[in-house]
């Protein structure tokens, strides 16, 4: 289990990085434009070879995500709580685990795809 703490982080602003090194490679002729996937996208993310997020865990009753992993969160499952994060305990922990125990993880497709796939 990894556990990512992001302070002072933008969503926004990494995107905006991400993407003016990639112009850069390009324009040097470094990169063909055709070439550029999600992988090479990634690769250009503060957070390039930290797997991506499974569960957002969002404290304080706030129901957004403020700007936060933009990119990375495509496929997370996001969880709320009134909870404050000093008052964040294992008990907490618990019902937040519980809850993604219960997600079936789809990626973009249906259940019935994942289901057809699993067979």
């Amino acid at each position: 289990m990894r556990l990512t703490i992001a302070i002072a982080y933008g969503g926004r602003w990494d995107i905006i990085e991400a993407s003016k090194s990639i112009a850069r490679q390009v324009a040097a002729g470094e990169l063909q434009i055709d070439a550029v996937d999600d992988e090479v996208f990634s690769a250009g993310l503060q957070l390039a070879g930290v797997p991506d997020p499974d569960l957002l865990i969002r404290t304080g009753g706030e129901q957004r995500i403020s700007n936060f992993l933009l990119w990375n969160l495509a496929y997370a499952e996001l969880w709320f709580t009134e909870v404050l994060w000093p008052e964040f305990d294992e008990g907490v922990l618990d019902e937040a685990l519980s809850f993604y125990s219960g997600k079936q993880r789809r990626f973009g497709h249906t259940g019935d795809q994942v289901e057809a796939t699993e067979c």
